[in-house]
């Protein structure tokens, strides 16, 4: 009986702490949305129901002129899309070079990449802007994608090589019996079965570019290229000042690429997701 008792206020303890965790996260979310809501722009008379709701906001964004929101979204779009395939091709081929093959510095590169995931890219910042500057890539799509795509590579990769580390070394010899060389191994068996882990990689770095706001504000200076994170900051900080219903609402349609990516790799997602934390 006592065991019995003990494991139902466990139970019951697990659920208080996720439906405490799922108020935290979902609070935030529906005023994000109610704000976009609300009629008018002041952030003070905004309430969580409203009573005279509209949609004025999401046309005002892409109607009106003085609109960039469609500018914005191509380029955010433009900028993920690319870090996504870049990082997913580059990642996978350095993972499987790391996996499966055994060369001089093999071992301290490993460490190196190791070591780079204890440092955010921001500390790198000033060289990264210098070197960019010097081969003419300051305020260009192409250098702050490939910010992106070497920023995020050492975490990636080091994800990626532990997961094709438990893919059994056996299938890769009866390849080679069959007369398979190491891009058909790659291509037509590990690629396959890394499926779970390679949508991860895709998903975080199609996410990476609509969320950041520091990199793209470092590299990127023409307004015609600005992404969503910067030009949505004009809203409440430049000639837009105070425009905070339309700012939410400008946020909350950044979901919907992020949500259609998610839902198209929703069967590979959790199980490398999973298989990522205890394999990595």
């Amino acid at each position: 009986m006592k065991r019995s008792l003990k494991s139902a206020l466990e139970v019951s303890g697990i659920y208080l702490i996720v439906l405490i965790m799922f108020a935290v996260i979902l609070y935030p979310l529906v005023w994000a949305f109610s704000m976009s809501l609300n009629p008018g722009t002041s952030l003070f008379s905004l309430k969580l129901i409203p009573d005279n709701w509209s949609l004025e906001h999401y046309r005002w964004l892409f109607s009106d002129p003085r609109s960039d929101y469609t500018l914005w979204y191509k380029n955010t779009l433009i900028v993920a899309v690319s870090n996504g395939l870049a990082s997913v091709c580059l990642v996978t081929i350095l993972a499987y070079v790391f996996s499966r093959f055994r060369f001089v510095g093999r071992k301290n590169s490993i460490y190196t990449f190791l070591l780079l995931q204890m440092f955010p890219v921001l500390m790198g910042m000033v060289a990264i802007y210098l070197l960019l500057n010097t081969v003419n890539l300051l305020d260009t799509f192409t250098g702050l994608i490939l910010v992106y795509v070497f920023g995020g590579l050492p975490m990636n990769v080091f994800l990626v090589k532990g997961y094709l580390d438990t893919i059994p070394r056996d299938l890769d010899e009866s390849a080679k019996m069959d007369g398979a060389g190491y891009m058909t191994i790659f291509f037509r068996i590990l690629m396959p079965l890394a499926r779970p882990i390679i949508a991860v990689v895709a998903l975080f770095t199609f996410m990476a570019p609509f969320f950041d706001f520091l990199t793209p504000r470092i590299i990127i200076r023409s307004p015609e290229k600005f992404t969503l994170a910067l030009g949505l900051y004009n809203f409440i900080n430049d000639k837009f000042a105070n425009n905070f219903t339309i700012f939410a609402a400008g946020t909350i349609l950044i979901a919907i690429p992020i949500a259609t990516v998610f839902l198209l790799l929703q069967r590979f997602l959790i199980s490398g997701l999973a298989d990522g934390a205890t394999k990595g």
